[in-house]
């Protein structure tokens, strides 16, 4: 390699990994994705998160540590510099890289200079962005514009984080969000960028499609809802106690299934506006003659309901292949041996940092659990034996109950069903658990509640608990027994500097 790779780090928030067509979902619309694909990238069917929540997740494939490893558990407890934990951005920045950061955080304190991690932090705000693309005003995130969407309290729509159709706020002009100015801005940088200056990083982690549940046209008419595959109905007898009490708050049972498929409809159009996304970033690497020479990572940092269970949105503590399961593609440099394609095995979220300090040859320092992905680019190999997630808390764990959050006490709050029992110590609501996830079996450790086990091949769905089944005894021991060397294993990272005694 004659110089260091760029790299393009495109980062949706809640993308289930079911939702593409190139993986065989004949509703999903993402063309450019499956032609991306099928040309020069590889995509894993069974990639797996390792918390089914944003903060919890971001700080662990921004590291490859799992969560527990330094107690990243909840949304309110970041990376901090200041403790020496170094984030894949501010490696590579101490490595050479110019790194551009246009989106969201959920990654490092609020209060911290994002200069610190990176030497530009987009703002979609920015006058001389906006006149450049002659951008008249940024829309507002559904989420602070939500008493005109979701009706009256009590209604069966106050909580379902369903919006539909979004429309400009001027007739006649393109519908503007953040997701979108950061797309541009990304694209800006990228047709500048100097070829004889420093290697770069994109690190785009967006909006997008995280609920609310709502796109604007072309998107929103692009899914056709007659091909949607069957939606899991719910099954209230299933699962960690919580979810049967959201679904009780959301309210959403007497929802028909034409109700299910247009919210279903919409979040499958959100995913096609990030497949238009994409190819624009493409577009800028191609038209600047730097796409040979740039690694692509395309991944979502956890899945979603989607109405799945009766359910919208997500929990803490619960292992849906739906809520764990994420889309996961990658495009090595140029001069890699590479067979386009799928690849079937089982892999994680924290084989991304590793893969990348892999073909770089960089030691960030310090010790981690990813494995790089590099040997998958040019065979489908079995790669992992088993995938690993985890979250909640233990009983009196306030610190981890996220009060912080507005959502905790106000039931004006969209997120009041799910986090005011994150709160709740009268039961176990959020107790703390783990997911070991092999090809055909997943295991769930519950401290508080009944374990689960779901023989996968006979039951996708995830819906007959096998735990007390004679037939599946031998199965449990030895899942119970990998997650219990997992957990061995990866139960903290011991720091390379020793100290005097």
């Amino acid at each position: 390699m004659k110089s260091k790779p760029n790299i393009v780090i495109f980062n949706p928030d809640q993308w289930r990994g079911d939702v593409m067509g190139h993986l065989g979902n004949h509703a999903a619309a993402t063309p450019h994705i499956d032609e991306f694909v099928s040309s020069c990238a590889v995509s894993f069917r069974s990639a797996f998160c390792q918390n089914p929540v944003c903060t919890p997740s971001r700080c662990s494939f921004m590291t490859g540590l799992y969560p527990h490893v330094r107690g990243h558990r909840t949304m309110f407890h970041m990376l901090h510099a200041e403790h020496g934990e170094k984030n894949l951005l501010s490696v590579l920045r101490e490595n050479g890289y110019t790194v551009w950061w246009g989106g969201k955080n959920d990654l490092v304190p609020g209060g911290d200079d994002f200069l610190k991690y990176c030497d530009v932090k987009f703002n979609p705000h920015d006058a001389a962005f906006l006149k450049r693309h002659g951008i008249s005003a940024v829309q507002k995130d559904s989420h602070t514009d939500s008493e005109s969407w979701r009706g009256p309290a009590g209604g069966d729509n106050y909580y379902s984080f369903f919006r539909g159709l979004l429309t400009p706020s001027r007739p006649g002009e393109q519908y503007i969000d953040s997701d979108w100015c950061s797309i541009l801005g990304a694209a800006d940088f990228i047709r500048a960028a100097s070829g004889d200056g420093p290697p770069f990083c994109i690190y785009l982690p967006l909006s997008y499609p995280h609920p609310p549940y709502a796109v604007e046209e072309p998107f929103f008419s692009m899914t056709d809802r007659g091909r949607l595959p069957p939606r899991i109905t719910a099954h209230k007898d299933r699962g960690p106690a919580i979810l049967s009490a959201i679904r009780e708050r959301q309210n959403l049972r007497g929802w028909t299934e034409d109700r299910w498929n247009e919210l279903r409809a919409v979040y499958y159009g959100m995913c096609s506006r990030l497949d238009r996304q994409f190819s624009i970033i493409l577009g800028a690497l191609k038209e600047s003659g730097t796409f040979d020479n740039t690694m692509i990572f395309l991944f979502s940092d956890h899945g979603d309901y989607t109405g799945d269970y009766g359910l919208v949105e997500k929990a803490q503590n619960s292992f849906e292949d739906c809520l764990t399961r994420v889309p996961l593609i990658v495009k090595p440099p140029a001069d890699t041996d590479i067979v386009p394609g799928i690849r079937n095995g089982l892999v994680e979220l924290v084989d991304v940092s590793e893969t990348i300090f892999d073909i770089l040859g960089i030691d960030p320092g310090y010790d981690r659990f990813g494995k790089s992905l590099a040997p998958l680019f040019s065979r489908d190999i079995p790669f992992r034996t088993a995938v690993f997630c985890e979250g909640g808390r233990l009983t009196g764990e306030t610190q981890c109950m996220e009060r912080e959050s507005p959502s905790s006490a106000d039931t004006r709050q969209l997120y009041w069903p799910r986090v005011s029992l994150q709160c709740d110590d009268s039961y176990p609501w959020h107790g703390k658990a783990m997911m070991c996830r092999t090809e055909r079996f997943k295991y769930v450790l519950r401290l508080y509640e009944e374990d689960e086990l779901y023989d996968l091949a006979r039951d996708p769905e995830e819906i007959t608990n096998l735990c007390a089944a004679p037939a599946y005894a031998g199965v449990l021991a030895e899942l119970r027994n990998t997650a219990l060397r997992w957990m061995v294993e990866t139960a903290d990272i011991v720091p390379r500097r020793t100290d005097r005694r």
